[in-house]
């Protein structure tokens, strides 16, 4: 076994708009944790946001260290680790409950009571504890998740994505056979939820938003049927003209417009259902009068909580969820400020970009 350092590279926060790759002390795993050595971390949309803003209860600047959505080797072993060993390939989710709340204890802990309250037990890793853009991370065991050899590192940095994805699509109790889905916005969780409903026997997907290139994706995934560019053409319409006059029984908004939400509604049938996974600001214009009259069920999805990585990982696995096509560039962890202007500006068609912290 490789001799673990005292030292590592890491991007850290040294205050708003200034992150800096920099030597940081190598964590150590305490009871039930584990060390890992980070060997992928993809760029999440809150990375930039929490880059320009910071993270309520986030670690003091010039100690933080962001990004969530990362994979890994254990390297060593906390006191009480018994379900793994060192040499395990894992990804993380960055949620673990304080473990003891009401909401923890009925499996609710990506809504922890405790949010961001250390003393009790919950971490949210790499927004209120340090995260994954460095060479290596501490992780409760609560929140790994072993990964097939099939899957590659940078593969597996998008399971926190496709949960959720996952965890929308559950809350909103699930996919039913033969049913038509419209999945709105094709980012990465987008393309995600296209692909997972259509595994979990959607009869038809409908993939809506504004990006050709995106839509065209979805199609050559297999994961939609049928895309509505809605810069082009009338959405509601659509997808009313789609269904005979009925409207679509399940829809997915990860969009995170006020616009998506509200036609999110407005195209969905009687007795239909909507999940809600996108991020939302300002105010949303949802004809509730219609969601009352309608007889809708509207449910909001918290990240990738009811253990829905899990879930997806056999269908990453085999296949029927492909995660490499979303992946568009890689950067080594010295590159990280061009990768996160990578995705924001979407350079180069940028859908994910991955950082790999040991390069």
């Amino acid at each position: 076994m490789a001799k673990i350092p005292d030292r590592m590279q890491a991007a850290v926060m040294f205050g708003y708009n200034d992150l800096r790759v920099t030597e940081m002390p190598v964590p150590r795993p305490g009871p039930d944790e584990v060390l890992i050595r980070v060997q992928a971390c993809a760029i999440c949309g809150t990375d930039p946001k929490i880059v320009a803003h910071g993270w309520p209860n986030n670690p003091p600047f010039g100690q933080y260290i962001p990004g969530h959505e990362y994979a890994g080797t254990i390297v060593a072993l906390g006191e009480g680790i018994a379900d793994y060993q060192v040499g395990d390939r894992v990804a993380v989710e960055p949620h673990k409950g304080c473990g003891h709340c009401e909401n923890c204890i009925r499996g609710l802990y990506t809504t922890c009571l405790n949010y961001g309250n250390l003393a009790a037990g919950h971490r949210h890793y790499g927004f209120t504890v340090n995260g994954g853009y460095a060479e290596y991370a501490v992780n409760h065991v609560n929140t790994l998740h072993r990964i097939p050899e099939s899957l590659s590192f940078d593969e597996a940095t998008l399971i926190t994505t496709a949960g959720t994805a996952q965890y929308g699509i559950t809350r909103i109790g699930g996919v039913r056979v033969g049913e038509t889905v419209v999945v709105s916005g094709p980012g990465p969780i987008g393309l995600m939820a296209a692909q997972l409903v259509k595994a979990e026997g959607a009869g038809r997907v409908i993939l809506t938003g504004t990006r050709p290139e995106r839509l065209d994706l979805g199609m050559e995934l297999g994961a939609a049927d049928v895309t509505i560019n809605i810069k082009k053409q009338d959405v509601v319409k659509e997808v009313f003209s789609l269904t005979n006059g009925v409207g679509a029984d399940l829809v997915i908004e990860c969009a995170g417009t006020a616009e998506a939400a509200k036609d999110a509604v407005e195209f969905t049938r009687k007795n239909g259902r909507v999940a809600l996974i996108g991020i939302y600001q300002g105010d949303i214009p949802i004809n509730l009068n219609k969601v009352v009259q309608w007889n809708m069920t509207l449910a909001g999805g918290k990240a990738e909580g009811d253990w829905s990585l899990r879930r997806v990982l056999p269908l990453l696995k085999d296949g029927r969820v492909k995660a490499g096509p979303l992946i568009t560039h890689l950067f080594p962890l010295r590159e990280i400020n061009e990768g996160i202007k990578t995705f924001v500006g979407r350079e180069g068609g940028a859908i994910k970009v991955v950082i790999h912290p040991g390069r």
